[in-house]
C-alpha cells in the first residue's frame, strides 16, 4: 500500500504553477497543483480524458467550456473529455488543488 502526506508534498514555484505527481498508473493521474497568486494553468483540452479539480487550500477560478466559477476549499469541478479547461489564482493567497485525470492522457 502506498500512502502519501499531501501537505508535505506541496511546494510552490515562483516561476510557474507547480504540478506535483502524487500517484499515477496506466489509467490515471493524481496530482497536486500549487498556484501562487497570479499563476494559472492555461486553458487546454484532453479529447479522451476527464479531469476533476478539488480545492484543498485557497481559492481559484476554474474554467470548463465557456463557464467560470470560484472554487474554495472543499469544492470540486468536473471537466469532461473534450471540454476546454484550466485554473487561475486571482486571489492574494496561495492555492493548492488535488487533480485527478482519467484515463491518463
Amino acid at each position: 500500500m502506498e500512502i502519501k502526506d499531501l501537505k508535505r508534498l506541496a511546494r510552490y514555484n515562483p516561476e510557474k504553477m507547480a504540478k506535483i505527481p502524487v500517484f499515477q498508473s496506466e489509467r490515471m493521474l493524481y496530482d497536486l497543483y500549487a498556484l501562487l497568486p497570479g499563476q494559472a494553468q492555461k486553458v487546454h483540452v484532453h479529447e479522451d480524458s476527464d479531469k476533476v479539480y478539488y480545492a484543498l487550500e485557497g481559492e481559484v477560478v476554474v474554467r470548463v467550456g465557456e463557464e467560470e466559477a470560484l472554487l474554495a476549499p472543499g469544492m470540486a469541478a468536473f471537466a469532461p473529455a473534450g471540454a476546454p479547461h484550466g485554473v487561475r489564482n486571482e486571489s492574494a493567497s496561495p492555492a493548492l488543488l488535488l487533480v485527478v485525470t482519467a484515463p491518463k492522457p
